[in-house]
């Protein structure tokens, strides 16, 4: 074994759960061409995607939300729970605005079209590894009304952060504001940008980034990174010409 070989870090493991398939096989062949990948298992139902991150513990899962017997917002649920260190990448074809945002609540790191690019999902793939999130705009957009429409009917889901919290009793729910800092940083957190980037865009520590990240996330009580870039999404975009 050469020094490189040494060297190379080892391919991203992969579980494929898709009911049809052509798309399955066709995922499949995609990402086991590529050097630093590798496909370890493929499920037709969430109960099988279960089962199977269970016991091959992939890094990656590519889940389909619409799936027979159990479907991929069960299996993504149960899959974050039980393997934190197993990334969970959405495909969808956003006919089901509020399965998108339950997939969010859920756990899942990533969320693509069905009709996406090749590259686009392959980078998807190697992005997670690298610790970032990755969301369409369509899916950004999807799930910002769905917030919205949630945070109407239960008065202790936080708000989205364009929205005015002082407009509606706090019945308990308190956030404190951002600091100037904390809102550069998740300008790049909506962009997906992972730790490293925000770290070297901003001149900061990386562990130092990762403090502000945890701030930020108790501050607008959000559970996880994914879903703190979502419901940042439209707040962040102003914040560019700061």
């Amino acid at each position: 074994m050469t020094s490189s070989e040494h060297s190379r870090p080892p391919a991203i493991r992969v579980v494929i759960a898709e009911d049809q398939e052509v798309v399955r096989r066709g995922a499949a062949l995609l990402i086991s061409m590529e050097p630093d990948m590798e496909v370890v298992g493929q499920a037709r139902n969430g109960v099988e995607a279960v089962e199977l991150a269970r016991l091959l513990r992939p890094d990656v899962v590519l889940m389909d939300l619409h799936m027979p017997v159990k479907g991929g917002v069960a299996a993504t649920r149960e899959i974050t729970q039980h393997l934190p260190e197993t990334q969970i990448l959405v495909l969808t074809t956003l006919d089901d605005d509020e399965t998108v945002f339950e997939a969010v609540r859920a756990g899942a790191q990533a969320y693509l079209l069905k009709d996406a690019a090749e590259d686009e999902l392959l980078e998807t793939v190697r992005a997670l590894r690298r610790g970032e999130s990755r969301l369409t705009p369509q899916i950004a957009r999807k799930v910002m009304d769905q917030f919205r429409r949630f945070a109407q009917l239960r008065p202790d889901m936080p708000l989205p952060l364009t929205e005015s919290r002082a407009s509606r009793p706090a019945a308990g729910f308190q956030t404190d504001p951002l600091t100037d800092k904390e809102e550069k940083v998740l300008l790049h957190i909506a962009e997906g940008m992972s730790n490293r980037q925000i770290a070297n865009a901003l001149s900061l520590a990386e562990g130092t980034v990762k403090n502000y990240v945890s701030r930020i996330m108790e501050k607008l009580h959000a559970n996880t990174r994914t879903e703190l870039a979502i419901m940042s999404h439209r707040h962040a975009r102003p914040l560019a010409n700061k």
